[in-house]
């Protein structure tokens, strides 16, 4: 979940610049500004979207089994553990089967609220059959429960590099999140592997995920 095309922190003005047409080897050395960055992710963000929703269905639900696996894989024990997933949007990996298995093994879930733009995330307790309402961007969020701090954090990926950088929706809120979090959380992205990027030119701003999942594995 997140904002569109509006990759915080800045506000500039800038000839479009389609790094993902250089030269490898350019990547390496050069160093781009913000601004170049900054429309190059738009562009890239708008691709690989277009690209994960011509994934059939039935594809993506074996991916998100075998995404579901490396989960397992990372997290281990969920006894006593609180997992902060997401509610799928725009072809992300549907993981809501997955959610229910936590519960089943001893642990508790919440779901991400964006509350205003420019601000962290909150998350609020919520386990399969409690009440829904429509949030921002019309994504399902609980109706009730409380705030809470996770010790897992769940962020679904638009592409990813193998520094384990994330490129998201471009609103910064799961940056700002992270930052803001009273205590480390394990914090994990997922998408497919089809998403992949040789860089995302990370900023100061960006946070690295701890692990990245995707079909094919797990990336440290």
């Amino acid at each position: 979940m997140g904002n569109f095309d509006d990759d915080e922190p800045a506000q500039y003005a800038s000839p479009p610049c389609f790094m993902h047409e250089l030269d490898p080897a350019f990547r390496t050395v050069a160093t781009p500004e913000w601004a170049d960055v900054r429309r190059w992710r738009k562009a890239e963000r708008e691709r690989l979207i277009e690209q994960r929703l011509a994934i059939s269905a039935d594809a993506r639900n074996a991916m998100a089994g075998l995404i579901a696996q490396g989960l397992d894989q990372v997290i281990g024990d969920m006894s006593g553990k609180l997992v902060s997933l997401y509610w799928p949007f725009r072809g992300e990996p549907d993981l809501r089967p997955w959610l229910a298995t936590v519960h089943a093994r001893g642990g508790n879930t919440a779901l991400p609220i964006a509350i205003e733009l420019g601000k962290p995330l909150i998350f609020r307790a919520y386990a399969p059959g409690d009440k829904l309402e429509r949030g921002v961007w019309n994504i399902p969020i609980p109706a009730a429960g409380p705030e809470v701090i996770p010790d897992v954090v769940i962020a679904p990926l638009v592409g990813f590099d193998a520094a384990g950088y994330r490129l998201g929706y471009g609103g910064g809120f799961f940056d700002r999140t992270l930052a803001a979090l009273p205590r480390k959380a394990l914090v994990i992205g997922i998408g497919y592997e089809i998403s992949q990027l040789p860089t995302i030119y990370p900023q100061a701003h960006d946070i690295a995920m701890d692990r990245i999942v995707t079909e094919a594995g797990v990336i440290r």
